[in-house]
């Protein structure tokens, strides 16, 4: 279920030559830990299992991609190239950084594999909400959203068989936090985490119209760790939960709008403003806004340390931070509480933004994403992500991205509030905290 994977194929098929799948391991990647680094690299066992049984060389390359991979091009003698995309800033430094290093006569194609309309078709600017990217998605989706085509035992063996792969001394070339310990709920690779979307059609979809909203109810996908790792498709989990519309049409309604329109408006987001992850990345009228508020007394002042360790004035809040610390997933719900609180409780709208990423990407799952940055909920909504996918983006939250016209208040401007006492109007607030802070 990889378009990357299926063009290169059929690549190599045309051709009649060997082909290699190859996965450059980077020492570290933005605030990523031991977490985030075994659930990839025991995917990846997975697939070069896959790859063995397909006669496909499945190749581990220790380093950044500039420096091992033009290499490995020279010494296999490739003949072309195909990598997969991704919106954020490192990511494609890294394929600007192979494409210069590469021999001229190798071409280098790139696939957006990631999203179901690829980025770049579904728009050429940046859009400025979900209501206006909405429609070039849906009618572009009867050409993109289709059955994948299959992947076949390749017919063409490489020379040299690939070389085995020591996966435990891969993890002594990571240069990671190792104290950010694996979660238990979430088994890695691709057959796990179909099973997770089976489970969810099953189980959960009947009720994810009417409960997504609910941090005590179990309503939500949670598929969102392999999705973020490549382990499944977006595009697989949306054919097969869309095979249920005639008995939850408006709980598959809503997976497809947050699965796909507000996903893929985030992208949209990040490929097209390169201060995705900084408060320049706001429209004016929100840099506006909190400069105008940036000396506003703030009620509580906390550190880092204690907004990471959970032990505010505030049991939700902490019950939230917890719940992500501990599990690797903050529900959908809390998301965007628990940026806006980070905004109230810090010295400035860029402190609070930086806390909010450092936060979100050390022990989210699914941190480093563009969801985590601007993925914004329903249209004047505080619903929850269909896949738990950082849905309150630490930008969107704290600078109000796709939101405006609330009435003025101190620290926030114009930018939408929340508080303890709404929350408790949504939901059983003390059921939640029971659970992750034992002594409240």
């Amino acid at each position: 279920d990889n378009w990357a994977f299926l063009y290169a194929q059929r690549l190599a098929l045309k051709q009649e030559l060997p082909l290699h799948v190859c996965f450059c391991l980077v020492p570290k990647f933005l605030e990523a830990t031991i977490r985030h680094y075994r659930f990839m690299l025991r995917g990846l066992q997975e697939v070069a299992e896959e790859c063995a049984e397909l006669n496909i060389s499945f190749h581990l390359l220790l380093g950044y991609a500039k420096d091992v991979l033009p290499t490995f091009v020279l010494e296999h003698g490739v003949g072309g190239l195909v990598t997969d995309f991704s919106p954020l800033r490192l990511p494609r430094q890294w394929v600007e950084d192979v494409r210069e290093r590469l021999p001229e006569d190798v071409p280098f194609a790139q696939v957006d594999a990631h999203n179901i309309v690829p980025c770049w078709v579904a728009s050429p600017k940046q859009e400025y909400s979900a209501r206006t990217i909405r429609g070039k998605i849906h009618t572009q989706l009867p050409e993109f959203l289709t059955e994948f085509p299959p992947v076949v035992r390749h017919p063409h063996p490489p020379s040299c068989p690939a070389e085995p792969i020591a996966w435990e001394a891969c993890y002594s070339s990571l240069q990671v936090d190792q104290t950010v310990k694996e979660v238990e709920w979430a088994t890695p690779g691709t057959a796990a985490g179909l099973a997770v979307l089976k489970s969810f059609i099953a189980e959960r979809l009947k009720s994810f119209s009417t409960h997504r909203n609910d941090p005590n109810e179990a309503a939500l996908s949670n598929l969102s760790p392999w999705l973020h790792f490549g382990q499944v498709s977006t595009q697989r989990a949306i054919l097969e939960v869309q095979k249920h519309r005639r008995n939850y049409k408006d709980s598959v309604d809503a997976f497809v709008e947050e699965a796909v329109v507000r996903r893929e408006l985030a992208e949209n987001f990040c490929y097209y403003n390169e201060n995705y992850d900084s408060v320049q990345g706001a429209y004016d009228w929100a840099q506006t806004t909190l400069k105008l508020h940036a000396k506003d007394k703030r009620p509580y002042l906390y550190s880092l340390q204690e907004l990471e360790q959970g032990t505010t004035h505030d049991p939700l809040w902490n019950a939230a931070q917890l719940q992500m610390v501990w599990e690797g997933k903050m529900h959908g719900f809390l998301r965007m509480y628990w940026a806006k609180k980070i905004l109230e409780w810090t010295r400035s709208p860029e402190e609070a933004l930086q806390f909010a990423i450092y936060l979100n990407d050390r022990y989210e799952l699914d941190g480093r994403d563009p969801n985590g940055y601007v993925g914004k909920l329903q249209d004047g909504d505080m619903g929850a992500d269909a896949l738990s996918l950082c849905p309150a983006g630490c930008l969107w939250s704290i600078c109000g991205i796709h939101d405006q016209g609330w009435a003025e208040r101190p620290i926030f401007g114009k930018i939408r509030y929340m508080n303890y006492a709404g929350c408790k109007r949504k939901f059983d607030v003390d059921q939640f905290e029971r659970r992750y802070v034992p002594t409240h």
